[in-house]
């Protein structure tokens, strides 16, 4: 015994080297024969009784509790979608309950994405210092009420302050939820995983449609003088719905165990960890082998200095919101930080710029068509139509029934980003995010082209359907790639101020289409193009992020 004793001190090559680089526990090296007491230490070591994040997460298994939480998380994605894309069917609908011409139908598609810049930030920033998941619940909650109410306003002014409202609840929701779901992914998963999620997304356009076509061209609702609550109102009610679900699936999850460990609350994150374990494999907590989490984000001394001072809890939280803000704008985070402000910004624009527009081409295709019996006409010639017609007869322009057709349409475009989102779930890990993001951008910019040559229903369809498809696998490539390049402890911020240059982009893409889509038709087209194409090429300067470990 006395040998071992000076055998550890006298010979530190004999040490077992327990080294952390990145904030993630490597293996032990061993350079030497040590006595047995020492091999027993080192076999309790090799059995994880001290582990960081990434090993702590992979030993809790892959089962139960990570498909309840991909259903979940997905659903608020779904929700999210569902309320974005549901007023590119109501405007047809509700054109001439609210007065709508191009312009204010253009207004009305933007101010959801004016709401969700607010909220983006704000809940964003709340998030990295109050926790994902009460922040989550929150934002369910009140995008539903909000949903509701709007679909009793009778008039455009106070349809168009819900929907800002509906858009600051939503504007967090998209931050959060994709760093609540990523930081309880292991490494070896986390692209397929974010990408599976992210076809929630798409689910969230098919939902829309079909509910759509089944609502809005029915006559139900009830009707007086003084008050109308017609198909298309039905419709927003039934979309408020999912938000209601997941706000309560959400109270049965836990928060996110690395947002714990940020804070400091390695023993709260440990008793995550044995939960999901338990879910997962069906063995007791106390069989889970890690007994002690590493201490991978050590405090600086301003933040023990902050504790120390026990000033309020809001105050300290306003302060953290000012401290992540101003860090993102430092580098090295700088570079990530403008890139993805860019890219995001770009892709929006060509995203929401079409996506939400083609339910309003499809109508007006239907109405030429039906007007000029077996001629062709281009997208331009069209809306020269459409526009003519609505000046010489506002009567007859505004008409709040819809073809069959145009429902069926949106719902081909929709579904035809399916076999992308599986293809992006299957090989995601495998080729990485960057190539999905540059192969989507610079298709999806060929196809926003191509629109402009277009002569019938038909080639409309096939354009708009390869467009959703090859762009949904790219939304799908810059959420898991965004998620990944910020550390935890600004992940929720440094995902919001992306999602805020999102939604700005959305504004500036429904506001250059219903304004240039009149006035000066080739335009939309071929700007669309030019910003999809040259942001996609921006992600080639960020990091490689596929199965790397979560910084």
């Amino acid at each position: 015994m006395v040998e071992t004793e000076l055998g550890r001190k006298d010979h530190p090559t004999g040490d077992v080297k327990d080294k952390q680089v990145n904030g993630s526990s490597k293996d032990i090296e061993l350079n030497v024969t040590l006595p047995t007491t020492r091999k027993r230490d080192i076999e309790k070591s090799s059995n994880f009784e001290k582990a960081g994040f990434e090993k702590a997460i992979e030993l809790t298994g892959y089962g139960k509790f990570h498909y309840f939480l991909l259903t979940t998380c997905g659903f608020v994605s779904t929700s999210e979608e569902m309320d974005v894309i549901s007023m590119s069917f109501i405007l047809p609908s509700a054109q001439c309950d609210l007065n709508l011409n191009t312009h204010t139908k253009g207004w009305l598609n933007c101010i959801i994405f004016i709401g969700m810049m607010a909220g983006a930030y704000v809940w964003g920033s709340v998030a990295d210092s109050l926790g994902r998941k009460k922040v989550l619940i929150a934002i369910s909650v009140m995008n539903a009420i909000c949903i509701v109410a709007s679909s009793f306003c009778q008039t455009y002014e106070l349809f168009m302050l819900f929907r800002f409202l509906n858009g600051a609840a939503l504007g967090g929701s998209g931050p959060v939820i994709w760093s609540y779901f990523a930081e309880f992914q292991p490494k070896s998963k986390r692209g397929s995983m974010l990408s599976f999620m992210a076809a929630f997304w798409t689910l969230g356009n098919l939902f829309v449609a079909c509910l759509a076509w089944l609502i809005i061209p029915s006559s139900i609702g009830y009707f007086s003088p003084t008050f109308k609550y017609n198909s298309w109102r039905i419709f927003l009610l039934v979309c408020s719905l999912p938000s209601f679900v997941v706000a309560i699936l959400l109270i049965f999850l836990p928060e996110s165990p690395k947002f714990l460990l940020s804070q400091g609350d390695r023993e709260g994150a440990l008793n995550i960890f044995k939960k999901i374990y338990h879910i997962n494999t069906g063995k007791q907590h106390d069989l889970y082998p890690v007994k002690e989490l590493l201490n991978e984000f050590p405090k600086t001394e301003d933040e023990i200095e902050k504790e120390e001072e026990k000033v309020g809890k809001c105050r300290n939280m306003m302060s953290d919101i000012a401290d992540n803000s101003r860090q993102l704008f430092i580098s090295p985070i700088l570079k990530f930080t403008l890139i993805s402000i860019l890219i995001n910004f770009t892709f929006h624009i060509g995203y929401y710029g079409l996506m939400m527009w083609f339910p309003e081409l499809f109508n007006r295709f239907n109405a030429y068509s039906q007007a000029h019996k077996g001629q062709e006409a281009s997208v331009c010639e069209i809306t020269e139509y459409v526009v003519k017609t609505g000046l010489e007869s506002k009567d007859k322009l505004c008409s709040d029934k819809i073809e069959s057709d145009v429902f069926m349409e949106s719902l081909i475009t929709v579904a035809a980003a399916f076999p992308s989102n599986i293809l992006a779930v299957l090989f995601m890990d495998r080729l990485g995010r960057k190539f999905f993001l540059v192969f989507s951008t610079f298709s999806s910019g060929l196809c926003a082209i191509g629109m402009y040559f277009v002569t019938n229903k038909k080639q409309n369809l096939i354009v708009s359907a390869v467009f959703s498809s090859v762009i949904s696998c790219g939304n799908a490539a810059l959420d898991c790639l965004i998620t990944e390049i910020f550390p935890t402890n600004l992940r929720a911020t440094g995902v919001a101020i992306s999602m805020v240059a999102a939604r700005l982009g959305g504004i500036i893409g429904n506001i250059v289409i219903a304004t240039l889509l009149d006035m000066y038709c080739p335009a939309p087209t071929f700007i669309v193009a030019g910003l999809l194409i040259g942001g996609g090429l921006l992600c080639l300067m960020l990091p490689n992020t596929t199965r790397e470990p979560l910084s």
